[in-house]
């Protein structure tokens, strides 16, 4: 054991002074004193006031480490304040902002944390430091001038427009599906029952000019027809008076069973009836629908053919509820199909729709379009512009000048050579890239086109510091941070 415990002895004995002296003692722990963070001279127990500042005595050193460092390192609290200090703020004290006076009230903030609010006599309980007192702009309805100069003017390539009055004409500009004349489409049916011996259609999509020989029908319900018809000529020989009465009615009947009336003649002609007649087309179109093939035994009630006449569409336009109010029957509208080489080709509105679509809230206009080359195609997705009858002596803004935020429109107006300010407008009609004003501005003011939303946001963040215009004056008791 006495071995052991001088092995101990001679361990102690060897290790550094700087180890040994590494624990304080507790006459030492006494003796610790703290310093204030923004006020290193400041120093006393913890916990204590700055007799400066207010802040509490937090940050650890001991005297002989106060004497020999002039620059303590800062608490976290310390430094937390460094920071929020260092953020950069904008010189309330400029002419433009100063020029304006706001009325005002007082409230009462930390000056190192401007977020902590509180009543007179308070202290922060961050820092400690107390409530210093501020004047809280309350008149947000003055206009907040943002200094300009020329060197930044270029830089930011700003560009302003004068406003003046002019006309402007309603205008829409939406999408269109183009669709079948329905004023131009023929259903071919038949009035008898038979059986088809020819057909000289086979597809749909072919086109098919009037007159032209669709199909041949034997049926003998048209043969008895026929022959009636025969015999009425015969007895017209011999009864004139009689026969014409019998004659007429023949001949009608045959029409009335949709024979064309060249059959007719040549049945007169021949004096023959026939067996299988001819159907021809009733007008020149596209067949969209075709149910007729050769053999098939068709009956009154089917739609054998459909044609359609391409040489007019129309086309069918969506239009928001907002924009529906000056639309009329008779108004001009330009179609562009870009991808079938038409460019706006006149047509006009021949139609509005009564209902509103109850997804889209849209309201569908129908423009009627002369097609005679047949370039337009039923289903083609096309560009419409709607026209309407001109206002006048109007105050027109340009579009690209407007800074839309959702709630307001405003601009940017220039106030003087370097002087800018953000005003908020209100808009009438919007069309061809201007905008009517209604209320806002006058003639002649200038506004910015180009470099506008900087200019904006800058006039904000002016505005909400200017609420808080005492801000930039308090002095924290004399020192500076």
């Amino acid at each position: 054991m006495n071995i052991h415990a001088l092995l101990i002895v001679a361990l102690l004995l060897a290790l550094p002074s700087s180890v040994l002296a590494a624990e304080p003692s507790s006459t030492e722990q006494a003796a610790a004193i703290y310093a204030c963070p923004m006020h290193p001279e400041q120093i006393g127990a913890l916990n204590e006031r700055c007799a400066i500042c207010n802040m509490f005595l937090n940050e650890p050193t001991t005297a002989q480490a106060h004497q020999g460092h002039n620059h303590p390192q800062l608490s976290p609290i310390a430094a937390t304040a460094v920071l929020d200090t260092a953020r950069p703020s904008l010189d309330l004290t400029s002419p433009a902002a100063a020029s304006l006076p706001l009325a005002s009230s007082t409230q009462f903030v930390c000056p190192m944390h401007p977020h902590v609010v509180g009543e007179e006599g308070d202290s922060c309980p961050i820092c400690g430091m107390d409530l210093e007192p501020i004047t809280v702009g309350t008149d947000t309805g003055q206009e907040v001038v943002v200094g300009v100069s020329g060197g930044m003017q270029q830089a930011l390539a700003m560009r302003s427009q004068q406003i003046e009055r002019g006309t402007l004409w309603r205008y829409i500009r939406t999408l269109g599906t183009v669709q079948y004349n329905q004023d131009a489409i023929a259903h071919i049916h038949t009035r008898v029952s038979g059986w088809v011996e020819q057909t000289n259609i086979s597809n749909v999509g072919q086109r098919i000019k009037k007159g032209d020989l669709l199909y041949q029908l034997y049926s003998p319900e048209l043969v008895t027809a026929q022959d009636d018809y025969l015999q009425a000529l015969d007895y017209l020989d011999q009864q004139q008076i009689r026969g014409q009465e019998l004659l007429r009615k023949a001949r009608l009947r045959l029409q009335l069973l949709g024979v064309d009336e060249r059959v007719i003649t040549q049945v007169e002609q021949q004096r023959a009836s026939l067996y299988r007649v001819p159907f021809y087309a009733p007008q020149t179109g596209v067949i969209s629908q075709l149910n007729l093939r050769d053999g098939m035994y068709i009956q009154p009630g089917q739609t054998q053919v459909e044609l359609v006449d391409l040489s007019s569409v129309w086309v069918i336009a969506d239009v928001f509820e907002n924009e529906q109010s000056w639309l009329e029957v008779g108004r001009f509208a330009d179609v562009t199909a870009s991808a079938q080489g038409v460019f706006a080709r006149e047509g006009v509105i021949d139609y509005i729709y009564p209902e509103l679509d109850a997804v889209t809230r849209a309201m569908q206009v129908r423009v009627k379009l002369d097609n005679a080359d047949e370039v337009l195609r039923p289903g083609s997705l096309v560009e419409v512009e709607l026209y309407g009858g001109p206002r006048r002596n109007l105050l027109l803004l340009p579009t690209e000048a407007l800074i839309q935020t959702g709630r307001e429109n405003r601009v940017v107006v220039q106030r003087g050579d370097n002087q800018f300010s953000s005003v908020a407008v209100t808009l009438g009609m919007i069309s061809q890239g201007k905008a009517e004003v209604l209320e806002g501005l006058q003639e002649g003011d200038k506004v910015v086109t180009s470099g506008q939303f900087l200019l904006d946001s800058e006039a904000s963040i002016q505005g909400s510091l200017r609420r808080l215009s005492g801000a930039a004056s308090v002095e924290h008791n004399g020192h500076d941070h």
